[in-house]
């Protein structure tokens, strides 16, 4: 192992927050992991980690060598993808919702890496938000307001949402044609990880956003459940079409006031600063951004 891939290995650890973690990122044994930093810190004349039986964190010193490995490592691949026969390579981690993987990226995962032969995927199928760097996950994919400042947002497509229920709940409930029709029904309600709180049913009427909050006897925090509901009639749901397609091509759910949807919400692919001039990063979200052009979702 040469200086720069003990670099790299440090700037691991260091993100990882574990020897044992990183050690398996780059198919090492744990020995030869804690070998390769004692001999950086020797070579440099300097204590980078602080280890202890549970926690790895920096010492000052190691904090600033982990910005400029990090900026050596950046300008080093960048040089490489300036070459017109660079091809990325190496190890992409990647994190999208289980529906979102199926549906989407894995009917065409073997054209991507057959584009790119040296490129390898490890793809995390979570329903959260995942702390990028800690967790070595180079990239998700997520859908809905995107809080956190530090990371860079690719924008990728909009979803579509819409209101359904089953039809054995309309026909006892009545079809909604208005919004007012809505004072009479129930809704299965989905509380928002952000809040805590049971979200309200959105509509856009004439160009303006209008919320409803209804009754809901079962509130849920988990999108499978919330629909599993709805196709037993415990009431109206809002979700993305793509995710209930199936149940409207065969008539489980039914979609109701078509003419206020929900305003779409978007689809977008994140990553943390410091990596957003890697060549694997770009190709793959130039793919994504393929696979979602307008009309998709």
């Amino acid at each position: 192992m040469d200086r720069l891939d003990r670099m790299q290995l440090y700037v691991r650890i260091v993100e990882r927050g574990s020897f044992t973690a990183a050690a398996a990122d780059f198919s090492l044994a744990r020995s030869s992991t804690t070998e390769a930093i004692k001999r950086l810190e020797a070579d440099l004349g300097v204590r980078l980690l602080n280890r202890t039986t549970r926690h790895v964190t920096t010492t000052l010193d190691g904090q600033a060598f982990y910005l400029r490995c990090k900026s050596i490592s950046a300008e080093i691949e960048e040089a490489e993808s300036s070459f017109r026969d660079a091809q990325p390579q190496g190890l992409l981690r990647i994190d999208a919702h289980p529906l979102l993987t199926r549906t989407f990226l894995l009917p065409k995962l073997s054209e991507f890496l057959g584009r790119y032969p040296k490129l390898d995927l490890q793809l995390g199928r979570g329903d959260r938000l995942v702390d990028l760097v800690r967790e070595g996950v180079d990239c998700v994919i997520r859908a809905g307001e995107i809080a956190d400042s530090t990371l860079i947002v690719r924008r990728l497509a909009s979803i579509t949402e819409i209101t359904c229920a089953s039809p054995a709940y309309l026909e006892q409930n009545g079809y909604p044609e208005t919004i007012n029709d809505l004072q009479s029904h129930l809704a299965v309600g989905f509380i928002s990880s952000r809040t805590g709180m049971v979200m309200p049913l959105e509509f856009v009427v004439d160009g303006d956003i209008q919320q409803v909050m209804l009754p809901a006897r079962v509130t849920v925090n988990n999108s499978d459940t919330m629909a599993d509901l709805a196709r037993h009639g415990f009431g109206l749901i809002q979700a993305p079409r793509y995710r209930l397609q199936r149940d409207l091509d065969t008539g489980v759910l039914v979609e109701v006031l078509p003419r206020f949807r929900p305003p779409p919400i978007g689809l977008s692919a994140l990553y943390p600063q410091n990596r957003q001039t890697s060549m694997r990063l770009r190709v793959f979200s130039d793919w994504v951004a393929e696979l979602f052009q307008p009309g998709t979702l």
